[in-house]
Formats: C-alpha cells, structure tokens, sequence
C-alpha cells in the first residue's frame, strides 16, 4: 500500500515541477556571495523552550541552525515580532537577504513588504503552505519561494483523525465533565457515534488527504474525495476511496468533511453561505488546512443554528486569531492554535530540510524540485 502512496505522491511532484516553465524574472535566484543575513520568524517557546532539546521550531530553538550559520559568518536575527511598522520584521525588511517563516506564526509577506526587501533572495517556509506569502509579487520580483515539502504531513493526517473521532464521539463535553467533577453520561450520548459506517469526505487528496484516507481505511467508512486530479485506479482501490469530480454533489453525502486543500485565489472563501447550506444537516467539519478557505462568519452561523454539529480544526485567519475571533465561541468546536504540523518530529524534519536548502542556495545549487513554490518567475501548479 505504502508503495502506491509513494507512487502517486511522486506523480504529484512530476505534475507540479513540470508545469514550471522557464525563467521570466531574475532578482537572485542563488545567492551571490558573501555575507547575508538572515530573518527567521517563529513562535516563542517561553517557559517551554529548555523543557525539550529537540524543541526547534520556536524562537529559542531558531531551527538549531545559528551556530552553524554564525560559524560561516552570516547574521541570523529570529524574532516572533512580525506585526506593523515598528515589529523586528520590518526593521530588518530593507537588508535582509533570506526570510524564514512558518504556517504556525505566519509573517505575512505583502506586495508592499517584498517592494521594501531590495536585498531578499529567498522565501523559505519551515514547514508546507506558503500563503502567508504574496507569491504573485514574489514570482514578479524573480524571487524563489520554497517549503519542505513532506515533512509534516504525517503530522497533520494524525492530527485530522484524531479531530474526527473527538467529534464524532462527541469527546470534549465528557471531558469538560471529568474537569468540572460532574457526571452526566446522557449529555453526552445523545450525540455520541461510532465512526464505522459513516460517510467521510475529503476535499483535496494530495500527500496528507491520501494518507488520511488510509488511515481511515481500518475504520471501515465510506470513503469519498476530491480533487482536481483523480488518482491512479490502483491507490483508488488500496485506498477504497471513491472520486468526486463534482464538490457540491459530494457534500451532501459526506457525515464528516475533512479540508485538506491548499489555501488560493480559487480556494480562498471556498465553504462560503451558500457551499455550507450544501452540506448534510449535522455535518462534521475538520479544518486543518487553512482557515481562510472557510467563510469565517459562515462558519459560526451555522455552527449556531446546529446545521454544522462540530467543528475542529488548528487553522485560523488571521494567526494568531484575535480574542474576538467568533470559532472561539461556537458551540460544539475542537478548535486549537495552529499545532498539528509542528510536532517535536515535523520540527526536526522541517529544520534539516531548511538546512539542506540554505546549503544548496549558499553555494548557487538548485534545490529538490519539489519544494520550490516560486521558481524563476513561475508558481507551481496547485497555486495558479
């Protein structure tokens, strides 16, 4: 089974880096030498950052790599300030050569913050989904854009799985039971069920939305996806998923929805009212992709009138979600701060695949094909 997957997942990489055309617009693709400095933007670790070695992926850890920068001569700055006129950020927008972000704690990369950047070089995310990131203005500007890509996939398909259990077994009033010292077995029965036999729909089946699928195999559901790209016979059968050519004839189908499509121009407001009111009456929604493809009010109203019974997800816009954010406050959510693809193990994956590539751009080598978003003036395929 793995082995299809791996088949398929490479199939992905080949549509996506052959439709990558030929240079149009050239800042500086490689580095050209020297001294550089270094931007990284990540969340603060606090209390929490001497508690783990392996804790690399906040402010503290800076991806494990200064030591090995500064030892070459660069200047690496990491800060989680990111936000307005006076933020670390963009006191060091007009010198810096590389910007390090990631989806957890995005640094929004305006049109306006590239124009400001003379010297950037290179857009690396730690981690997969580069949205935070204008990539018309970076594709314009001749910049490279880049993810490492794989690294937390698994993460996040876990993540999502243990998200369709909370709600379909209507976990969390239990829980808030046992905190609380009551005990109320009906208040939570009443709309509590088992997973085999339900219906479960994703939309998207790239690299997280496949491996979800197989995880969700055992569990004998209705399988159902879609995509913009059909899989291979083969994995359909591995996997037991049946394709979905049209969205909206899938989600009155589907008892959970799972969203595993990246965030773009087409996807962007995608589950607007009128998508919403498509979906079966009690559906499930699982949101850990990002949470601008949802329409944020819609969501709440109809988390509100029951229409949506359960809503989980880590994704928000904007991140961090403000204290007014309304998701905080619908009944019947599992909601989170952005956390399932930054696992002690997708940090270490994701800081060596920064690594890998800062080597390769430090010395004018290309990177993996696969983790290139923007590449000499062109956007891989699943954001044009």
């Amino acid at each position: 089974m793995m082995l299809s997957i791996k088949r398929a997942a490479s199939t992905t990489v080949r549509s996506i880096t052959s439709s990558i055309s030929s240079p149009t617009f050239t800042r500086n693709i490689h580095a050209s030498g020297g001294r550089k400095k270094i931007v990284g933007v990540f969340y603060k670790g606090n209390e929490y950052a001497s508690q783990n070695p392996n804790f690399v992926g906040s402010v503290e850890g800076a991806l494990g790599i200064r030591e090995w920068l500064e030892s070459q001569g660069h200047e690496y700055i990491v800060t989680d300030d990111k936000e307005g006129p006076n933020s670390v950020l963009e006191k060091h927008l007009p010198d810096l050569h590389v910007l390090i972000s990631t989806p957890f704690h995005p640094a929004y990369v305006t049109a306006e913050r590239i124009k400001k950047a003379k010297n950037l070089e290179l857009l690396l995310t730690a981690g997969i989904g580069s949205d935070h990131i204008d990539l018309n203005a970076a594709a314009a500007a001749g910049l490279t854009v880049a993810e490492v890509t794989g690294s937390n996939v698994v993460s996040v398909a876990e993540d999502e799985l243990m998200r369709i259990l909370i709600l379909v077994r209507n976990f969390l009033p239990g829980y808030h039971q046992a905190v609380n010292g009551e005990w109320n077995v009906a208040g939570i029965a009443h709309r509590a069920y088992d997973l085999e036999g339900k219906t479960i729909g994703t939309v998207g089946a790239g690299r997280i939305g496949r491996l979800l699928l197989q995880r969700l195999k055992p569990f004998n559901c209705n399988l159902l996806y879609h995509d913009r790209l059909k899989l291979d016979s083969e994995l359909e059968n591995e996997l037991g998923a049946k394709y979905e050519e049209d969205l909206d004839a899938m989600l009155p189908k589907c008892d959970v929805l799972v969203i595993n499509t990246p965030l773009t121009d087409k996807t962007r407001g995608l589950f607007d009212k009128e998508r919403i009111a498509k979906c079966k009456k009690g559906v499930l929604i699982v949101n850990n992709a990002r949470g601008a493809i949802m329409d944020t009010q819609a969501v709440a109203d109809a988390s509100s009138t029951g229409h949506i019974a359960g809503y989980s997800g880590d994704v928000w816009f904007p991140q961090p979600a403000p204290k007014d954010h309304p998701w905080r406050y619908m009944p019947n959510h599992a909601m989170t701060p952005h956390i399932s693809g930054t696992t002690i193990d997708a940090q270490l994956r994701y800081a060596a695949g920064v690594k890998d590539m800062l080597e390769r751009h430090f010395k004018g080598e290309d990177f993996p094909e696969q983790h290139y978003i923007v590449k000499e003036g062109q956007l891989a395929s699943q954001y044009r």
